[in-house]
């Protein structure tokens, strides 16, 4: 039986696997405690029905994903606007040395995938989907790149892209604490914080004027980075359409600044959000389970490396360059989560160290903002680069 589903059919069923994700994360504590997102969760789930319905022959689900390229490139225009100028020069030469570090880790980690690719003789691009795609970038970019590698010959580019991500969000959890823990031991490194551990951010109300704004502020980004895309396409390079919109948000953004202009960040950041649970949730929902099983030891030991190459990275290159003391310790630690998983787990990662040993706010300020936007910015451009060589 073949069950056919129309554009609206195919978002109502996303949003059915995103609603049963977000209500399994609120039962289960592991999900809650390693950061696995709901659209994921959910996602799983319905591709390996869907997987069982093929394999058994009872029915099989074709679904119209018109919207996922929307959703998706809506993401990352959102992306886009986190990307500050102003930011990156308020923090100086502080916020430099560990966003510097963590870009050319970011080559570092697809040497790594690419080359354990090699020895297991699988196509090399699988082994950037197991590299910077989807270990610094996460889950959306894991999905979002996984179509290009496939169109290159990269056969599970999805599957792989995904998998590899999701495996990272508990890896990044688990990894930076350890690191942490033996650097202040090591060199009996104090806290020598005195402020707020980190200033909470109040919820701003959603109006409905300023949120139309933002709505049509993104998608004029959107609209902007369109034709930064085409530009991009003469380099000559094979540049995803979306890395062109991501230029148009930070374009607009650096635009504001410039001018004074305040956005209500809140509010961007909803809609980008509300676009990535949905993209994911649609990508992770029709996923083919099957091509995962071959690749499944392989896997396992790419990303087991990458994790200990993120380790002794965090331990030797992270800590030696941020100043060699508390702050830079638990830089480490939030190097580990960003750069295994997404902000959440590095964040998580320098609270459990600072609850524990006392306040960093030098690393609370550097990590989660300005090598996010580095990695954010650079990330796309890098993994461009390796898809052009290694295809």
């Amino acid at each position: 039986m073949i069950i056919t589903l129309d554009l609206i059919q195919t978002v109502g069923l996303a949003v059915c696997v995103y609603m049963l994700g977000r209500w399994i994360k609120s039962k289960v504590t592991f999900f809650q405690k390693y950061f696995i997102p709901a659209p994921v969760i959910g996602g799983l789930i319905c591709s390996i029905i869907i997987f069982i319905g093929v394999q058994t022959g009872l029915f099989k689900i074709e679904m119209t994903n018109t919207l996922q390229d929307f959703f998706m490139n809506i993401f990352f225009t959102g992306t886009g606007f986190t990307c500050s100028l102003a930011v990156l020069k308020k923090s100086g030469k502080l916020g430099a040395k560990p966003a510097v570090g963590a870009v050319i880790f970011l080559v570092v980690q697809n040497l790594v995938g690419a080359g354990l690719a090699g020895v297991f003789g699988l196509n090399k691009l699988l082994g950037v989907a197991m590299g910077s795609i989807s270990m610094s970038g996460g889950v959306g970019s894991g999905a979002s790149f996984s179509p290009t590698l496939e169109a290159l010959g990269a056969e599970a580019g999805t599957t792989v892209g995904v998998a590899a991500a999701t495996f990272g969000l508990l890896l990044g959890s688990l990894t930076g604490g350890p690191v942490a823990e033996k650097l202040i031991k090591k060199y009996n490194l104090k806290s020598t914080g005195t402020a707020a551990q980190a200033e909470q951010k109040t919820a701003q109300p959603l109006v409905e004027k300023s949120f139309f704004d933002s709505v049509l502020l993104m998608l004029l980004a959107a609209f902007i980075g369109s034709y930064i895309s085409k530009l991009l396409s003469l380099t000559g390079l094979n540049f995803p359409y979306y890395v062109g919109l991501l230029f148009g948000g930070a374009l607009v953004r650096n635009i504001a600044d410039a001018i004074g202009k305040e956005l209500r960040m809140y509010e961007l950041d909803t809609i980008s959000n509300t676009s990535l649970n949905l993209f994911l949730s649609m990508a992770l929902m029709s996923l083919n389970i099957s091509k995962l099983i071959d690749l499944a030891l392989s896997m396992i030991v790419i990303l087991l490396a990458q994790a200990v190459v993120m380790m002794l990275w965090a331990y030797f290159i992270t800590f030696n360059t941020t100043g060699r003391d508390y702050d830079a310790a638990v830089m480490a630690a939030g190097h580990c989560g960003v750069g295994l998983g997404q902000t959440p787990n590095a964040v998580a990662n320098m609270a459990a160290v600072i609850e524990k040993n006392g306040p960093a706010p030098t690393a609370w300020f550097v990590l989660p903002v300005v090598t996010v936007i580095f990695i954010n910015i650079t990330n796309p451009i890098i993994i461009t680069a390796f898809i052009n060589w290694l295809a």
